[in-house]
């Protein structure tokens, strides 16, 4: 792709930054678990829509900035809206073994980070 960065991923990339906070290795390696294949909506299919996005999220993660696309920011800007509603819903009480919390983390995103 070009030298510089679509104008599309500049303008998410912050909220990216802020909303993604897990590393591909460890977003990878969560992907990996029974926790992380039992929470989410499976209506598409056997995977979950969180699921399918953290394997997106690993590919984003692992591409340089200046390679990304108007399609992956717009991956990017769905992920940065789910963690912001997400993180709206906490439940009351520990969720650190929480359904809430694994959905989130299938997103990119560690409540306990």
């Amino acid at each position: 792709m070009a030298d510089s960065t679509d104008d599309s991923v500049a303008d998410v990339w912050e909220e990216w930054q802020e909303a993604v906070n897990m590393t591909a290795k460890e977003l990878e390696d969560f992907l990996e678990t029974e926790e992380s294949r039992a929470v989410g909506d499976k209506s598409s299919g056997d995977e979950s829509t969180g699921h399918r996005s953290g394997r997106r999220i690993v590919q984003i993660l692992r591409t340089p900035k200046s390679d990304l696309t108007a399609e992956d920011a717009a991956h990017m800007r769905k992920v940065v809206g789910y963690v912001h509603r997400h993180l709206a819903q906490r439940p009351a009480g520990d969720s650190t073994d929480s359904a809430w919390r694994y959905s989130l983390m299938n997103w990119g995103h560690d409540t306990e980070k």
